[in-house]
């Protein structure tokens, strides 16, 4: 039997919806900007078409914003009010090249996705590693791959992507 509950507009919805609004509202809450490629990482069985009608309903309450926030995306894109603002004082930022390094199984993962060159599978011993919201390198199954053409020396990227932020005192144990 299908339970049903109440929205907040006094319509039944079913389990299903209430379930894809919620996933909806994480999405907003972990990337701020939500558009249908950003689904490609995610393992939730809903379809844009979908969260597409629930975005739109919510734009239409003021709720969210609808529009074209991220460059070299195409189709609808949401997104909170205060992440627009946040994408703008970035725009402004000129670039500092600090690298950082993320691991893959991190969601903001989103190599091959967003950003161009291949995808990095989603487990925790693998890292990327960006400079200024690029890639520069990947470690995957413990080999390290150039993303890029950049002026960071190999040994550096190696240090980073597989001695990372390890204690001092430990590095000497680390091969």
């Amino acid at each position: 039997m299908l339970r049903t509950q109440l929205s907040g507009d006094g319509a039944e919805t079913s389990a299903s919806d209430a379930a894809a609004e919620k996933f909806a509202r994480i999405l907003l809450r972990r990337y701020g900007v939500v558009f249908r490629r950003l689904l490609e990482r995610e393992s939730f069985s809903v379809t844009w078409y979908q969260l597409a009608r629930i975005y739109r309903r919510w734009e239409a309450r003021g709720e969210i914003r609808g529009g074209y926030f991220v460059g070299g995306v195409s189709g609808e894109q949401f997104a909170l009010s205060e992440a627009i603002g946040l994408l703008r004082s970035i725009r402004k930022e000129s670039p500092n090249h600090e690298l950082i390094t993320l691991s893959a199984a991190d969601p903001l993962n989103l190599q091959g996705i967003l950003t161009p060159g291949p995808r990095i599978a989603a487990l925790t011993s693998n890292r990327i590693l960006f400079r200024d919201g690029l890639p520069l390198a990947a470690l995957e199954a413990g080999d390290i791959r150039k993303l890029s053409d950049d002026s960071v020396p190999d040994l550096k990227i190696e240090s980073i992507l597989k001695v990372g932020k390890l204690r001092v005192s430990l590095r000497p144990y680390y091969k």
